[in-house]
């Protein structure tokens, strides 16, 4: 699939900004983010041995490169009434990559969009209620979007979480 680009070449949006190489205080910061995206200030800096607004400026400044994009629930997407889980792969009009992403983000049953090469041009992780969900997103939702040229549905029959508490 050939590049997206305006006539400033500059692809349509604005650069990311330029993210500041992380020393092993970062690191840890993460790492123990990733494990608790809801432990305190206090917690941080007790664990990463620095002042609380030395991790706080440290957390904010990972917030503002970018580096941590948000914070989240790990979800039991069978617990939360979502039984049936696929990969999707989309086929699409060259070119078109951002104006499905937009699409496909507007999905409630989408938990990753991916771009990838290889034999299909997007990959993308769905959870919805059943079976007859899944079969109504892909028949009705995928196939409407014009630039979606074939999809091919891979039923997830078992998942594995493999976050940093697993």
């Amino acid at each position: 699939m050939a590049s997206e680009q305006m006539a400033d070449g500059s692809g349509g949006e604005p650069p990311e900004p330029v993210a500041r190489p992380l020393d092993p205080i970062d690191r840890d910061i993460l790492q123990m983010l990733q494990k608790d995206g809801r432990a305190s200030i206090r917690s941080v800096a007790e664990r990463v041995h620095v002042s609380r607004a030395n991790a706080y400026a440290r957390i904010n400044r990972l917030i503002d490169d970018g580096v941590i994009r948000g914070f989240g629930a790990r979800v039991n997407h069978e617990r939360a009434g979502q039984g049936a889980s696929a990969y999707i792969t989309l086929k699409i009009v060259q070119n078109s990559w951002r104006t499905v992403r937009d699409q496909l983000r507007r999905m409630p049953e989408a938990s990753h969009i991916a771009l990838v090469s290889g034999d299909f041009d997007v990959l993308i992780l769905v959870h919805t209620q059943d079976n007859r969900a899944l079969r109504e997103l892909v028949l009705t939702k995928l196939q409407a979007i014009p630039e979606v040229l074939s999809s091919r549905t891979l039923l997830v029959f078992e998942e594995e979480d493999l976050g940093p508490d697993s």
